[in-house]
């Protein structure tokens, strides 16, 4: 992409477009062209095509979804299914129409069949039945990325298509009732930590920038204050910090062509147990941890075969413990700024 490239951001609110041009910005890329919701809804068609008509974007990178959690996703298929087709159509379409040198399409790691061979290689998608809480989601992403590879076939378009691994990072989704695990276990063990001082002003004041907490601060007989977490903490899960996942964006709208789906994430997965052991610490929470058995793990291991995007030359540099102090971080600081 050529510095004074027009490149258009769809989703730079959120916790992957943020993070995106937060790197654009950094590589020194000037032309830069981002709408929120409010001035351009991406589920209306003719609004898309107004907008792309009149900015002809060169570049553009697709971040705008709806995602969420197992809970959300097993709650809101029908919104997760209109929302995420409309909003991808409506772009991939427009962008052909005004003739963008290139699209970045992002799936997702859900994608892939429920009972899917660890790790999973790209080769496998479609391969077998999806995992029902997400079905409504992954269906979505893989038509976007039938859309991507269907218009490459016929048109000769440049449209390439990431499957990231679980996200997190500043900008994250922390509602208790919509969010990842990683974020969701974070806001948990912050909000039981301040419920154990007492300090009810400033959950108040997290309540009103992040939402409601129902469920979260919860005695023991022993009147312990306790975190209550989803499933049996056996699941494993692969977490990639939304910075690489920016980085790797703009390198591969510079390095890679192919209408092959390509993974991103770091090859290395933990137990969900394990995950909320090494946020307890660095939240430094002292209370005990119950797992809700009755709750779903949904896939019990979601690790990506990493091995192409690495040929090409990407690899990941942020560690999982660093990131999730450095999420922390910026979590506290929104936190308590209201």
């Amino acid at each position: 992409m050529e510095k004074d490239a027009k490149i258009y951001v769809a989703g730079h609110r959120g916790l992957v477009g943020s993070a995106i041009l937060r790197k654009l910005q950094a590589e020194g890329y000037t032309s830069l062209i981002t709408r929120s919701h409010s001035e351009l809804d991406l589920t209306r068609q003719e609004s898309v095509e107004k907008f792309f008509n009149k900015e002809s974007p060169g570049y553009v990178l697709l971040a705008a979804a709806e995602v969420g959690g197992i809970l959300a996703n097993n709650t809101y298929p029908a919104d997760f299914i209109y929302n995420n087709l409309v909003i991808q159509t409506n772009i991939i379409r427009a962008s052909y129409v005004n003739n963008v040198k290139k699209l970045l399409f992002l799936g997702s790691s859900c994608i892939y069949p429920k009972h899917c061979p660890q790790p999973m290689k790209e080769e496998y998608l479609l391969s077998g039945y999806l995992e029902p809480t997400n079905e409504a989601y992954a269906i979505a992403k893989i038509a976007g990325i039938k859309m991507c590879q269907s218009y490459n076939r016929q048109y000769g378009t440049r449209y390439i298509s990431l499957m990231p691994t679980n996200l997190y990072g500043p900008n994250d989704n922390f509602d208790l009732e919509t969010s990842h695990v990683l974020a969701a276990l974070i806001r948990k063990f912050h909000i039981t930590k301040l419920a154990a001082k007492h300090d009810w002003k400033a959950i108040r004041k997290d309540v009103a920038r992040f939402g409601p907490v129902p469920d979260a601060i919860k005695s023991n007989k022993t009147n312990q204050i306790e975190v209550t977490i989803w499933g049996t903490g056996e699941a494993k899960r692969e977490f990639l910090h939304v910075d690489d996942l920016a980085d790797a964006c703009v390198y591969l709208m510079n390095k890679y062509d192919s209408s092959e789906i390509i993974n991103v994430g770091t090859g290395e997965d933990l137990k969900i147990k394990e995950l909320a052991e090494m946020i307890k610490g660095i939240t430094e929470f002292n209370g005990p941890l119950v797992f809700d058995k009755s709750k779903p793990d949904g896939t019990l291991r979601k690790l990506l075969d990493v091995s192409r995007i690495n040929a090409i030359g990407w690899a990941p540099k942020i560690n999982l413990e660093n990131g999730i102090r450095y999420t922390y971080e910026w979590y506290k600081s929104v936190s308590e700024s209201q």
